[in-house]
This record gives C-alpha cells, sequence and structure tokens, in this order.
C-alpha cells in the first residue's frame, strides 16, 4: 500500500468512485490531462461515497455555514484524489501541489472563502505534508456553481 494510501486509511477517509452527473448531464472533458511531468485537474465538487454529487447544496453564507463549506471542501479533495488515483494508479505519484483554484458559492457579502478553501488544503498539507503538500492557491466567491454545489475546486500537479 502507497503512503498516501496509508494515510487515507489510518484517516478513515475513502476515495469515492468516478463520478456520476446529474441525469442527463454530459461531461466532455478529462477530469485529469497529463502533460509531461505535470497533471491538470479539472474543477471537481464534493462526492458522496456512492459517486454523487454530495449535498448540502446552496450559497455559502445563506444556506450553509461556513463549517458547511469547509467540510464540502474536504470531499471535494477526496473527490479530486479520486480521480488522480484513477488516472496515476498511484497517488504517492505526486510529486508536488503547485496550483489550487477554489470557488465558493457565495452569498452577497460573504467574504470568508479562505476559510472554506481551508478544507481542501488542510487535508492536502495533512497527507503529503509541509513541503510537497504546500501549493500556491486562489479562493474566490462565485454567483454561481453548476448544480448549486458549494465549492468547486481545480488544481495543478507535478508528477512523478
Amino acid at each position: 500500500m502507497s503512503r498516501i494510501e496509508a494515510r487515507l486509511v489510518e484517516l478513515r477517509l475513502v476515495l469515492p468512485p468516478e463520478v456520476k452527473p446529474p441525469a442527463g448531464v454530459v461531461l466532455p472533458f478529462r477530469f485529469v490531462r497529463m502533460l509531461d511531468n505535470r497533471a491538470l485537474v479539472s474543477g471537481h465538487s464534493p462526492q458522496a461515497a456512492d459517486g454523487s454529487v454530495a449535498g448540502p447544496f446552496g450559497k455559502v453564507g445563506r444556506e450553509l455555514t461556513v463549517e458547511q463549506g469547509y467540510a464540502a471542501a474536504r470531499l471535494t479533495a477526496l473527490s479530486m484524489l479520486g480521480s488522480l488515483r484513477r488516472e496515476l494508479g498511484d497517488l504517492d505519484r505526486v510529486k508536488h501541489w503547485v496550483r489550487v483554484f477554489g470557488m465558493v458559492n457565495s452569498a452577497p457579502g460573504f467574504n470568508r472563502q479562505p476559510a472554506v478553501i481551508n478544507g481542501f488544503s488542510d487535508l492536502i498539507l495533512q497527507l503529503w505534508g509541509d513541503d510537497a503538500g504546500a501549493h500556491a492557491r486562489s479562493a474566490v466567491g462565485m454567483a454561481e456553481l453548476p448544480f448549486d454545489i458549494p465549492v468547486e475546486i481545480e488544481a495543478e500537479v507535478e508528477i512523478l
């Protein structure tokens, strides 16, 4: 078992299967695009254990609290890790997290997007450590996100 997989087991975290989009939705893109020693990871959403898009849904700062947004960002990290594992075969191939772009479905006036996206960053740092897990990051508010998801996150990683 790889080091990252062992850490996930230790934390009692399970990676979800490939995403099951809502009925009638076509996703005409790759979740992970490999370019030399980089993997560009498309925007991911929170995912349930069965592969469906996970709730709760709505805007952070109105229907959802910062804590619920943080939990959604953490689930989004697990969704992204599942895609990376399917593409790479082994999460230990991720050498460095390079860049993370976090989008928060924000109510008007909500300005705590960084606290929400910390749910993603904190898990990555917990799994990869302060060197390999360190990443450049943006955390921005959006007027709307697909399917009323609370967060969408994309990333770039360096691979071995």
